[in-house]
């Protein structure tokens, strides 16, 4: 991959003076954005989604099992699938890793509907070259609501078509795979896949544990805490980095927006709380850089440097901290 692929986000987020929460609100959305009109393709799943969730609330879907597979699937889909795959892989290429592995993490972020590899990509690289200015896609200074879900809600023509995103995600599109991805939704119709495939096994879970009378009961456990319940949290983990993120917390280092360091977005996220680390080193793999801020997708990647099977790992610098 040449550098020439890439659009230049690394130093967007330089030490300079950051902006204040007080002007949250006080900006228009993307002009990209306006007029505000609906994305119903994306809206209506998403409400399905939710009300499919509430059904954990119901005892006859509750499962131990399918409890189990809710919290495996936050960190195989979740934390494998967005933050070590989508975000600090195929974004800021904080590490490289064979081909094969790249392309299973991306499988596994397509099974939390947060979007396709390419336009998840160029959406995150458009927010580092903007951010908290009024062309981030999910800025909070339009409102605390915009910058968690309601940018999704509404079309932005930067993000509407292949063309419109391409530039900022050249390189994932050179790979035949996330172009493929990208035709007739065949990523959404992988999350519905992926679904199904979960259900199934929690049906034959049942089978081999309570008989037949169990197979119908577990495999819609596992179907409402493996795949709705779960993919749920992790879009509203993620979101919240977006917004929470760039709102409540302390900061280490100066950058040019809010971004801020939040210990409960980060257990939710696995590590991608230290948001304002991660701002004043957009490329480094290692968020958390003081000794209490656990990042548990930092030792994930650090575990296959290990084993070999990831490398040119970047690592955070020396730089000075706002307390020190």
């Amino acid at each position: 991959m040449s550098t020439s692929d890439l659009v230049d986000v690394s130093n967007a987020d330089s030490i300079v003076e950051g902006s204040d929460a007080e002007r949250l609100g006080r900006v228009e959305v993307p002009k990209t954005a306006q007029p505000l009109r609906v994305y119903w393709l994306y809206l209506i799943p998403l409400v399905i989604l939710h009300l499919m969730a509430l059904l954990a609330f119901v005892p006859w879907f509750f499962s131990w099992s399918g409890l189990v597979v809710g919290i495996m699937g936050h960190f195989v889909f979740g934390m494998l699938g967005i933050t070590v795959g989508y975000h600090r892989l195929l974004t800021h290429r904080g590490f490289t890793c064979p081909k094969w592995l790249e392309h299973t993490f991306a499988l596994f972020g397509i099974c939390n509907l947060q979007d396709s590899p390419a336009r998840w990509v160029a959406i995150h690289r458009m927010h580092h070259q903007h951010s908290d200015h009024q062309p981030d896609p999910h800025t909070p200074m339009a409102s605390l609501f915009w910058s968690h879900m309601g940018w999704v809600l509404y079309h932005n023509r930067d993000h509407d078509s292949l063309t419109s995103f391409e530039r900022y995600a050249r390189d994932l599109l050179k790979d035949p795979f996330y172009l493929k991805l990208e035709r007739r939704g065949l990523w959404v119709k992988i999350f519905w896949l992926h679904a199904a495939i979960i259900m199934a096994l929690g049906g034959l879970f049942g089978l081999a544990t309570v008989g037949p009378s169990g197979v119908v009961q577990m495999a819609a456990s596992w179907l409402v805490w493996g795949v709705f319940v779960r993919t749920i949290v992790v879009l509203h983990g993620t979101w919240s980095v977006n917004s929470i993120g760039h709102v409540f917390g302390y900061k280490n280092y100066k950058t040019r927006d809010d971004s801020r360091n939040n210990w409960f977005v980060a257990l939710i996220s696995h590590g991608e709380g230290w948001h304002n680390n991660h701002h004043a080193q957009p490329r480094a793999a290692h968020h958390g850089h003081r000794w209490f801020e656990f990042d548990m997708s930092w030792w994930v990647i650090r575990a296959l440097e290990t084993v070999g099977l990831a490398k040119d790992v970047v690592r955070a610098k020396k730089l000075p901290m706002i307390h020190d």
